[in-house]
């Protein structure tokens, strides 16, 4: 007959427990009403406290997918995990956290038996340790040494929504005599947002012993004292930043996969998932279906269409509503401020809410040490994608209030960029000008970003500051008729009857207006310099009548008006105005802070010297202006290519025609070569010269021709003087004369060059005529003065004292020899070399004149000397010495030696300490 039966109802469930069960085959213990021994089903099969069986697969350890990659680094670190009591694997959505630890199980070390539980949202108190308690009866079920009795002993909760604290203090001392370490994993606790479950656990921890060895996987940090546990060296963590996946690991998954990109694509790859183990995955099997791997990498749409679902459905869906609104809204931003975040959406909360996203691991980072935050990269391009298929029409309102914000926290850069992407040109062109940032435009090595920006803007947008803007871009493209174009019409609406411009809309425009000449044109009959002066002079005025912080954040505007004057100067050939005013430009604090036009101005410094035929001075300028450039990264696009033009008439009036190819090309390659008619003219002048110099006098006429027209009276000049040496090459000295009588200016270097022509042609008296008011004068460059020797030298020979002819040739190698200054010898012609050679012939004194050229430069001398404490820094520095150890020989403090250290790096164009050292030693100042 049957035995009478005890009920026992909970919660609904009905458990039928033998009437006469004792406490250790699980009736109630002593102080545990709720704790049973486990329920069993019809089946045989294990209950929890709903009455519901339990499943066996929430106690089997994960399978390991397809194209796994055992990462070594993080095995080993979840062994030394598991030394201590409790290992934390926290990170987003999938991030790994499971297939790591689950692949730890099968190839890691651990200490002892590892006991898993998959947790679920609906894990209550009750059915949670329920759970835990059997992991671990399946677990150890032979591994008891000895009476333990660990589940008998006991026992499991009655209560789904609560467990009894006797059942945890039973399992602490069940764990406690164990004899080896077990390892529980406890998958997903983030799933069991039930505080009492996080209670229970601390308790198990604290009074579990040392056997018991706990590891988490979780989205968010578990509500436990973490902080206590890091300060007693308890917790070891795991976080996402460390589940990210490397390039390698990377690269060793998609060949899991059947792919095998390159280097790049991998890196690409990487890059744009940041390492995120699930969108790897998933681009992984994307590209494998598209059947081009490198193709889908370049392509944004094709990586953010693979994880969308994922992200949607993981992430966005998960979220309420408010807050799904609010992702959406914000996608339009590279960064998220709280107070940008309510100004997008109307709300008050959005702190609050970032702040729960980003404590969940949902995609959203901290920005150190700030307010911000940012997405991940793939999940802002979805949200993006997410918000334009969703709500069209709202992304421009969005960007165009954001602009406004930005404008109004002083992020100018960032209010250009959302004004451009909602279209409100006007807006950001007015707020463009507003803040100045037209220098920057022309001045900063990094503002590439603001030229393609306003390249985009529509030519038709109203306005003065849209005109204004569009001709900076243009005039940053080196493309000043361009920029000349929209200043007329930006002078239309700034100056028309009832117009008010801004102080700042006039002085941009007046800055334009000198930067981009040419003033010949507005001028007729004058060189422009005194009309460039007149506008250096206006933006100096206009610079007074802004407040002075606003042109102490600016100094770039000092330095381009600086800039602009000496180019001028230039341009209309007055070299010694010109070398001066560019000195003065490098010189200002100004041009200290604008990479960009301190390598502008040292090139065309570079270029005025060498012109001149002050060689060393200008070599060495011209290598400090490639050093600049160098040092602050200046893109291709913005490079000058004076410098190099520069080095190679330095190298070509020194015989060295190879040297001087070599470094015409650099210079030919970058835009402002191409474009500005000074460089052009000199650069097709010395290819000219070249041709001659090699002989092939067919071609030197070549890229003369290749020239347009110019206004420039100088550059004329220039170009006329070089048609008239090929036409005396080939002997054609009608030609030679007619070329330069045709010549719209009358400079030393064609006064001279008319003067060879007519000596040429037997004209000897009317060449010394011409020669003879500047014969002796300091005006002339170095090459003319030596030309000037030349001709009178030549024109003693047949009749005059050999002795005078003597002296005069002596003259003119003395004046050449402290610059090497070989070319006018080269090109003089026959006669010469026959008087070189002759047994009374100089050759003997003057050795240098045949000698192979030498690139090392005698005598390089610095744009600005070294002061005095600069100088024993840099004796220092040739030391070995560290910067504190410099400061307390000199008796200074760091920051002091920190500043001569920047100056001296300054002044030298260097950038590292060994440099300086190197450098000073080439100037000889060490």
């Amino acid at each position: 007959m049957c035995r009478p039966r005890a009920i026992h109802r909970h919660l609904g469930v009905v458990r039928i427990l033998p009437a006469r069960a004792t406490a250790a085959e699980g009736g109630e213990n002593e102080g545990g009403e709720n704790t049973v021994v486990p329920s069993f089903g019809a089946a045989g099969a294990p209950l929890d406290p709903s009455g519901d069986p339990l499943l066996a697969a929430k106690f089997s350890v994960p399978a390991v997918a397809r194209g796994f990659v055992r990462r070594k680094r993080l095995l080993d670190r979840l062994t030394d995990g598991t030394s201590g009591p409790l290992t934390l694997v926290t990170g987003p959505a999938g991030a790994g956290k499971t297939t790591l630890v689950s692949s730890w199980t099968r190839w890691g070390k651990a200490p002892g038996p590892v006991v898993w539980v998959t947790l679920d949202s609906g894990d209550t108190p009750g059915v949670f340790w329920t759970y835990v308690v059997d992991a671990f009866r399946r677990g150890l079920a032979g591994f008891q040494r000895g009476p333990i009795g660990l589940t008998g002993d006991i026992g499991t909760p009655v209560s789904a929504g609560s467990v009894d604290h006797s059942l945890l203090v039973r399992l602490c001392s069940a764990l406690e005599r164990l004899p080896e370490p077990v390892v529980l994993v406890l998958d997903g606790l983030d799933k069991v947002p039930d505080r009492e479950v996080a209670s229970g656990l601390e308790f198990v921890l604290d009074h579990a012993g040392p056997r018991l060895r706990l590891v988490l996987t979780s989205r968010v940090d578990p509500p436990l004292p973490l902080h206590r546990y890091r300060t007693e060296d308890r917790v070891y963590e795991i976080r996402g930043g460390d589940l990210a996946f490397t390039p390698h690991e990377a690269a060793v998954l998609l060949r899991g996969h059947g792919l095998v990109p390159g280097a790049e694509t991998v890196g690409a790859l990487t890059g744009r998932t940041e390492g995120w183990a699930a969108g790897l995955r998933l681009c992984a099997l994307a590209m494998r279906e598209s059947g081009d791997a490198d193709g889908f990498v370049r392509s944004f749409s094709a990586s953010e269409h693979a994880v969308a679902d994922y992200l949607l459905a993981e992430i966005l869906d998960a979220q309420p509503a408010a807050t799904r609104e609010l992702l959406l809204r914000v996608s339009i931003l590279d960064r998220v401020h709280p107070d940008l975040a309510n100004a997008l959406t109307g709300r008050e909360d959005a702190e609050l809410i970032l702040t729960r996203l980003t404590r969940a691991n949902a995609f959203v980072e901290p920005i150190a040490d700030t307010r911000w935050c940012r997405f991940h990269t793939l999940f802002a391009e979805v949200l993006h994608a997410h918000l334009r298929s969703r709500r069209p029409g709202l992304e421009p309102r969005l960007h165009r209030r954001a602009a406004r914000w930005f404008t109004d926290a002083g992020q100018i850069t960032d209010a250009l960029a959302h004004a451009a992407a909602g279209g409100d040109w006007r807006y950001g062109a007015t707020v463009a000008v507003q803040h100045l940032m037209v220098g920057r435009l022309l001045a900063d090595p990094g503002a590439e970003g603001l030229d393609r920006l306003f390249s985009r803007m529509p030519p038709d947008v109203p306005g003065a500051e849209p005109a204004l803007i569009a001709g900076a871009c243009d005039l940053s493209r080196h493309d000043s008729a361009g920029c000349r174009a929209h200043l007329a019409r930006a002078e239309h609406h700034l100056y028309r009857r009832g117009a008010r411009p801004t102080p700042e809309a006039r002085l941009t425009h007046a800055l334009l207006r000198l930067l981009s000449g040419p003033y010949e044109q507005r001028h007729t009959g004058a060189d422009g310099t005194a009309a460039a002066e007149e506008a250096a002079q206006h933006v100096g005025e206009l610079m007074g009548r802004l407040p002075p912080f606003r042109i102490k954040e600016h100094p770039e505007i000092e330095a381009l008006r600086h800039h602009g004057l000496a180019c001028a100067l230039l341009k209309s050939g007055r070299l010694d105005d010109a070398r001066t005013a560019f000195a003065e430009a490098v010189r200002t604090r100004a041009a200290e802070v604008t990479p960009l036009v301190r390598h502008q101005c040292l090139g065309r410094l570079a270029l005025a010297e060498a012109i001149g035929g002050a060689l060393t001075v200008a070599a060495d300028h011209a290598r400090c202006s490639l050093g600049v450039a160098d040092q602050h990264r200046i893109s291709e696009s913005r490079r000058s290519g004076a410098g190099h033009l520069a080095l190679a008439i330095v190298a070509f009036e020194r015989g060295d025609v190879r040297a001087a190819i070599h470094h015409l090309d650099p210079a030919e390659a970058l835009p402002d070569t191409r474009d500005d008619p000074m460089l052009m003219t000199e650069t097709a002048v010395l290819w000219s010269r070249v041709e001659l110099a090699r002989g092939r006098r067919s071609g030197a006429l070549g890229p003369l021709d290749a020239l347009g027209p110019t206004p420039l009276p100088w550059p004329a000049e220039r170009r006329a003087v070089a048609r008239s040496a090929v036409a005396l090459a080939r002997g054609d000295h009608a030609t030679a004369i007619s070329v330069l009588d045709g010549a719209a200016s009358g400079g030393p270097s064609r006064t001279v060059a008319l003067a060879l022509a007519h000596l040429s042609a037997g004209h000897t008296e009317a060449a010394l005529r011409l020669v003879a008011p500047i014969d002796g004068s300091p005006g002339p460059p170095l090459p003319d003065r030596v030309r000037i020797l030349l001709l009178r030298t030549h024109a003693t020979m047949p009749d005059g004292d050999p002795a005078v002819t003597r002296a005069l040739l002596a003259q003119a190698l003395d004046a050449a020899r402290p610059e090497q200054l070989r070319q006018p010898f080269t090109e003089a012609g026959p006669w010469l070399r026959h008087l070189l050679h002759r047994p009374d012939g100089p050759l003997g004194v003057h050795a240098w004149l045949t000698a192979r050229p030498s690139d090392r430069q005698d005598d390089p001398i610095l744009i600005e000397p070294l002061s005095g404490r600069e100088r024993e820094v840099l004796a220092h520095l040739e030391q070995m010495m560290s910067t504190d150890e410099i400061a307390a020989a000199l008796h200074l403090s760091v920051n002091t030696v920190k500043t001569h250290l920047r100056g001296l790096y300054r002044k030298l164009c260097v950038s590292r300490r060994r440099e300086a050292v190197e450098r000073g030693r080439e100037l000889r100042l060490l």
